[in-house]
Formats: structure tokens, C-alpha cells, sequence
């Protein structure tokens, strides 16, 4: 008989409840609302674009955390580490053939290179240049890569303010023109 009452109290309070928060929702939105607590709404994050494109170019990463878009902060950053472990790889090695052919052909016979009988000055000189043109070329797409995520942030922060509502749709059907002609019709429903 007691669990009975303690129940029925139970549920006439979580009724009261539930009728308060649907009197206060319909007179005011931007009254109190229930969460799991009372509390106030909270208002959906709005990023400002120019805020998210300069914290990107502070610190790469950081306009995509502004955004709350922390999911991409470790690509990022993958890819700055690999930029410097491609750049890291292709100057040592230019470095490296351009010695050697510096010792090729600086007419010095007490200098020698350990490419001695493996390459020709020719070979030599032609992966000199190829690895300072893959150093460069790992320059330019780091930067590239630089200007991508700030416009990914920029872009981003746009479209986070960017509202589709539920009801767009599309449809095409055929219709009869004001001449006779029979064509089609794109219709956009927005609403």
C-alpha cells in the first residue's frame, strides 16, 4: 500500500512538472527549459568568419577548433608532419649528391665522393637537382596545404551560419506552356 502512494505522489510531481515546463514554453521561448536540469537555453554557437580564417593563420588547426570542428585538427597536423618528413628526406639527400659532386668536380684528387664508380657527374648532378626540386615542390604544397585550412576554416565558419531548412526539395514535372508547347517545370519548394 505505501509503494502505491510513493508511486502515485511520483507521478502527480513529475506531471505538475512536465505542465509547468509546457505553460512556460509556450508563453516564452526564452524562458527556463528542462535538461536533465533547470536551466536557461543555450544559444546554438554562431562562428564569426573573420575570427575563424585569423586563428587559422596564427596557428594552423586552430580556426577548425574555433569552429568546434576538432575533428580535423589531427589531419592537420598530420599533414604538417609529413610536409616536414618529405622535406626533411629530400634536402638531406640534396645535400648529400650536391657534396659529392662538388668533390667530382672541383679538380682536387685528394677528394673523393662515395659514389665513386656508382654514378657519373652527369647522375650525380641530375639527382642534385631532382631532390632541390621535390625540397621545393614539398615547399609549395605545404604552403598550398597552409592556405587550404584557413579557407576550410573560413569556409566553414560560413556555413555553420548557413540555415537549410528540412522542407527544401525539388521536383520536376511536366507542364503545358502559355503556347501550347508542352515542356518541363523545375519547381523548388522551400517552405
Amino acid at each position: 500500500f505505501m509503494l502505491k502512494r510513493f508511486v502515485f505522489c511520483g507521478l502527480l510531481c513529475f506531471l505538475y512538472a512536465l505542465q509547468v515546463y509546457a505553460q512556460s514554453a509556450a508563453s516564452d521561448s526564452t524562458t527556463i527549459r528542462w535538461e536533465g536540469k533547470w536551466s536557461t537555453p543555450k544559444e546554438r554557437f554562431q562562428p564569426i568568419p573573420k575570427k575563424a580564417i585569423l586563428y587559422s593563420a596564427i596557428l594552423p588547426g586552430l580556426g577548425q577548433a574555433y569552429n568546434r570542428q576538432y575533428w580535423k585538427v589531427p589531419i592537420i597536423y598530420a599533414g604538417m608532419v609529413a610536409a616536414f618528413v618529405a622535406y626533411d628526406f629530400n634536402n638531406s639527400r640534396y645535400q648529400m649528391y650536391k657534396k659529392a659532386y662538388i668533390a667530382r668536380i672541383d679538380n682536387n684528387p685528394s677528394t673523393s665522393d662515395e659514389f665513386v664508380g656508382l654514378y657519373t657527374d652527369a647522375n650525380l648532378k641530375t639527382l642534385q637537382d631532382s631532390y632541390k626540386r621535390f625540397a621545393d615542390m614539398t615547399i609549395l604544397f605545404t604552403a598550398v596545404g597552409f592556405a587550404l585550412q584557413s579557407l576550410d576554416a573560413l569556409t566553414s565558419a560560413h556555413l555553420k551560419n548557413f540555415d537549410v531548412s528540412k522542407d527544401i526539395s525539388f521536383r520536376i514535372n511536366p507542364t503545358v506552356l502559355p503556347t501550347g508547347q508542352i515542356g518541363v517545370a523545375m519547381i523548388f519548394k522551400t517552405h
